[in-house]
């Protein structure tokens, strides 16, 4: 048996296809994980990305009845079992902080996205978990113009879900280079207020850099830094926003360019935190 660290976010590490417990440095405590892409597969390739074999895809169906049994199962496990103890989880920690539909691709590419979001919603209404917890949808939120993403959405919004929007440069060239993402940043600003219009959103950034000269486009740059904060100061006058969430990177990256990418020092995370919060958003910062 593993310990679970928060720098282990192995989705096998309990046994199941699509459930995975991570001890989350940003919740500070026990993020129950939803896998709906078990084939690897996403529609973006990003160069810090930890998931082994990434194939260029949308996640295959789903087997409700499976994910059903795996989330009931370990909620026992948690609420009633030895799990704590079994995977070594200082006490502290010993609370669920999140259900986090997130995993090893994009999951608003699953096929009935919004039936998925109200079966799981309604498993865990049957779970009785004692202490408060967030509902949290992590997105690179290049399909929130469809239809059935919108619906999922909505009944998010109703349990008081979160998304965590994806936004890792505001220029093409830094899209491309760090996202490996065909979409327009008007596109991108489109789908994000659609997103805050339908569901309490929260921006996700990976500050990161590139060794010498043979990349470009990530954070650490200060032209990428001024497209990002004009590209916010836009946002904030259309639609309200939760803050931004900062991080960089924690594990290493299982990309191609895992040699030519740097992370961010926490006090370059805290300066460009501070510059955020000039446009009255709020930030959270972690390594």
């Amino acid at each position: 048996m593993s310990k679970l660290t928060v720098k282990n976010h192995d989705r096998n590490i309990a046994g199941y296809q699509y459930i995975y417990p991570v001890n989350s440095r940003r919740s500070g405590g026990l993020s129950i994980g939803i896998n709906f892409n078990t084939n690897n597969a996403c529609n973006w390739r990003c160069i810090y990305c930890q998931v082994p074999d990434l194939s260029v895809g949308a996640a295959p169906e789903l087997d409700f009845e499976l994910l059903a049994i795996e989330l009931a199962g370990f909620l026992q496990d948690v609420l009633h079992g030895t799990f704590y103890q079994r995977f070594e989880i200082e006490p502290a920690r010993q609370i669920i902080k999140d259900i986090a539909i997130s995993g090893n691709g994009e999951p608003t590419s699953v096929h009935e996205f919004a039936k998925a979001i109200a079966f799981i919603t309604q498993t865990l209404e049957q779970a009785n978990i004692p202490d408060p917890f967030q509902y949290v949808l992590i997105s690179n939120g290049s399909l929130m113009h469809k239809a059935d993403v919108q619906q999922g959405l909505q009944l998010f919004n109703k349990y008081n879900g979160q998304l965590w929007f994806k936004l890792d440069s505001a220029t093409d060239l830094g899209r491309e280079a760090v996202n490996h993402a065909g979409l327009s940043a008007q596109k991108q600003l489109d789908n994000l207020i659609s997103s805050a219009n339908l569901c309490s959103t929260w921006i996700q950034t990976c500050v990161l850099g590139f060794t010498s000269s043979q990349g470009q486009g990530g954070l650490l740059d200060t032209q990428e830094q001024q497209a990002y904060l004009a590209l916010l100061a836009k946002i904030i006058q259309q639609v309200p926003l939760q803050g931004v969430m900062l991080y960089s990177l924690a594990r290493p990256s299982l990309q191609p360019e895992v040699n030519i990418i740097t992370s961010a020092s926490m006090d370059q995370l805290q300066k460009f935190a501070e510059q955020i919060r000039s446009l009255s958003l709020r930030v959270k910062v972690c390594l």
